[in-house]
């Protein structure tokens, strides 16, 4: 899945937009995306000038769009033409790994459970054959009106 194809389904845009490309979808079950750290991202500026560092706040957004990606495949076009996915909750991040300009981000993400409008995923993020971080993640949709 191309970027065109993404931004049809996330609500996303630059400069928060986190998910280049979708490498491997597998319907209602788990999801590989891909993400090119560049030095033209505008957090590189403050964190930190002197050794730039992708934040951890933006590896767990990153993984968690991608879990919402997953979650669009797995009600439909239909309903997901008017639905949101929040992220709801995080549990058990860990970050093992910098992530930094010129590293690609690769993020793996299964679906564990869906309850009703509640979802939740297990994601890891990978830099090479490298963890950089993993999580828990919850999301919930939300209809638009």
């Amino acid at each position: 899945m191309d970027i065109h194809a993404i931004i049809q389904r996330l609500p996303h845009r630059y400069p928060i937009l986190l998910v280049d490309r979708v490498l491997e979808i597998d319907h209602a079950k788990r999801i590989v995306a891909l993400k090119n750290v560049t030095i033209n991202e505008p957090y590189f500026v403050g964190h930190f000038p002197q050794r730039p560092v992708m934040p951890g706040v933006m590896m767990l957004e990153a993984l968690a769009q991608t879990a919402a990606i997953l979650a669009f495949d797995i009600i439909g076009p239909e309903r997901g033409k008017n639905a949101l996915f929040y992220f709801a909750g995080i549990d058990n991040a860990r970050f093992k790994r910098v992530v930094e300009p010129g590293d690609q981000l690769v993020m793996h993400v299964t679906l564990e459970r869906m309850k009703a409008s509640i979802v939740k995923f297990n994601g890891r993020s990978m830099v090479g054959e490298q963890l950089a971080v993993e999580a828990e993640l919850m999301c919930t949709m939300r209809t638009l009106d």
